[in-house]
C-alpha cells in the first residue's frame, strides 16, 4: 500500500458523516487535508480534530454548487501547497419531499446542483493540476441508489447518482492514461446526518446494523492507497442488513 504521508488529499462534505471520517482517516494516513463544506463551525470541529492527532488540516468553506467558487478553492489549495494528490468529493443532500407525489422543481434542482453538478465541478476543477503534476485519485461518495431505483431516495437522487457513476467512468476512461485513477463508491444505507432529512423518520436501532460512517472512511482510506497501477472503478458496499434488498 502506498504512504500517503505528504499527500494533499482535499475532501468535500467534510463537516460531517462520510466526509469528515475520510478527512481522519486520510489525515491518520499522513495525508495533508484540505476540509471543504457549507459550515465553517463543522469543518474547524474536524480540523481541530485532525490537528490534535498530529495532522496537517485547513478549512476551505464552500457550496461545491458554485462553480466559480470551487475554482476559487482550486486555486488556493493550489497556490498553498502546489499538489491535490487525493480528491474525495463526498458533498451530498437529499430533500424531505423526494418522491413523485410532492417533489418540487426546487427540490430537484438543489439535489442534482450539489450531488451531480458539484461533483462535476470539483472534477473539473482538479483534473488539469493532476495532469501537470503526473496523476492523483479521484473518489466520488455515490450511493447504492445509483445501482437501483427505490421510492426510499427518489427521483432526484436516484438521478444524480446514477449519472455520478457513468460521469465517474467516463473520467476514468479518458484521464488513466493520464495517471488519473477514478473511483466511484456505492454504499447502501449509512448512519449519516443526511437520514435527518428523510420523510420517516429512522429508528435509533435501524441506525446501528447500517453502515457507519467509518466504515467508508476505511475504504475511502484504502483506496487512496492502493498502488498507483491499480484503479477500482466501482464499489458496492452495502450493510449485511439491507432494506433495498428486501424491495
Amino acid at each position: 500500500m502506498r504512504d500517503l504521508t505528504g499527500n494533499v488529499a482535499w475532501i468535500t462534505g467534510a463537516g460531517s458523516g462520510i466526509g469528515e471520517s475520510a478527512a481522519l482517516k486520510l489525515a491518520e494516513a499522513g495525508a495533508v487535508v484540505v476540509l471543504s463544506g457549507r459550515r465553517r463551525d463543522l469543518l474547524e470541529g474536524v480540523a481541530k480534530q485532525v490537528q490534535a492527532a498530529g495532522g496537517n488540516a485547513t478549512v476551505e468553506a464552500l457550496d461545491v454548487a458554485d462553480k466559480q467558487a470551487v475554482l476559487a478553492v482550486v486555486g488556493r489549495i493550489k497556490a498553498r501547497h502546489g499538489r491535490i494528490d487525493i480528491g474525495v468529493f463526498s458533498a451530498g443532500v437529499n430533500v424531505t419531499e423526494r418522491n413523485w407525489s410532492n417533489v418540487s422543481t426546487d427540490g430537484w434542482d438543489q439535489v442534482i446542483g450539489i450531488d451531480l453538478d458539484g461533483v462535476f465541478y470539483c472534477c473539473h476543477g482538479v483534473v488539469p493540476l493532476m495532469r501537470e503534476q503526473g496523476g492523483g485519485v479521484i473518489i466520488n461518495v455515490s450511493s447504492m441508489a445509483g445501482k437501483a431505483v427505490s421510492p426510499l431516495t427518489g427521483p432526484a437522487y436516484g438521478a444524480a447518482k446514477h449519472a455520478l457513476n457513468a460521469m465517474t467512468a467516463s473520467l476514468l476512461i479518458e484521464e488513466r492514461n493520464n495517471g488519473i485513477r477514478a473511483t466511484a463508491i456505492c454504499p447502501g444505507e449509512v448512519a449519516t446526518p443526511i437520514l435527518d432529512s428523510r420523510p420517516v423518520k429512522v429508528s435509533d436501532e435501524d441506525k446501528a446494523r447500517m453502515l457507519q460512517a467509518e466504515d467508508v472512511g476505511d475504504l475511502i482510506r484504502y483506496v487512496a492507497q492502493l498502488p498507483t497501477h491499480v484503479t477500482l472503478n466501482e464499489i458496492l458496499i452495502t450493510p449485511t442488513w439491507n432494506r433495498f434488498a428486501a424491495r
